[in-house]
């Protein structure tokens, strides 16, 4: 079954749901505010840039998991998807995901952004599955770590490798939609890699390698 996987900040979503996250906190005033807002502004300029140091990013938008029961957490998720997630969500982007659909390829999300703020998004979407970096939970409880290699660069060519050794899944026809400079490791991967409302390093570069670069937003 020919792969065809997305990006989701920037790509399917035309804004990024991590930076949204740290943004509703802040608005909702279950942080400091002014701290918070101030590392979650430095922090999606230097993902915009490439130069995120992923570790000390996922330090900082897991800890707030640790401060609420799972209860209260999906109570907060879903006015998040309503106020945040949903208008960013765009109609040519499910008229791909629907389009791939069609053709009996395999839908799979590759996220750098952790899976408790994902794993939902993908599910509206219509995804088979999700590769995001996953949260550590111990007794029911978010310790504000995560479990294994984070899914970001060239981590997330890793976190695909070793899922298609546990799946048997092929890379044969694959296709890789994304908007970012972070993800040349996986575009390089895939038969087909697209950009999508590219930055300029990922437009530029699209351009010299012949690479497809559509928009999806309205």
């Amino acid at each position: 079954m020919t792969l065809a996987i997305f990006d989701l900040d920037g790509t399917l979503l035309s804004g990024d749901s991590d930076y949204a996250w740290g943004q509703f906190l802040v608005e909702k005033q279950l942080v400091d505010t002014q701290a918070y807002k101030e590392a979650n502004d430095r922090f999606f300029q230097q993902y915009q840039a490439g130069t995120l140091d992923i570790h000390e990013y996922l330090a900082f938008s897991l800890a707030p998991l640790t401060q609420f029961t799972p209860s209260e957490l999906t109570q907060l998720h879903q006015r998040f998807m309503a106020e945040k997630v949903v208008p960013m969500m765009q109609e040519k982007a499910n008229a791909l995901i629907q389009d791939h659909k069609k053709q009996g390829h395999f839908l799979l999300m590759i996220t750098a952004t952790n899976q408790f703020v994902t794993g939902p998004i993908a599910t509206a979407l219509g995804m088979d599955h999700i590769i995001a970096p996953i949260p550590e939970v111990i007794n029911g409880q978010y310790t504000g770590n995560i479990v294994g290699v984070p899914s970001f660069q060239e981590g997330k060519v890793t976190r695909l490798n070793n899922w298609l050794k546990e799946t048997g899944y092929s890379m044969a026809g694959s296709y890789f939609y994304s908007d970012s400079r972070n993800d040349l490791p996986l575009l390089e991967l895939v038969d087909h890699p697209v950009a999508v409302d590219a930055d300029d390093v990922l437009s530029k570069i699209a351009k010299e390698r012949g690479w497809p670069h559509l928009s999806l937003r309205s």
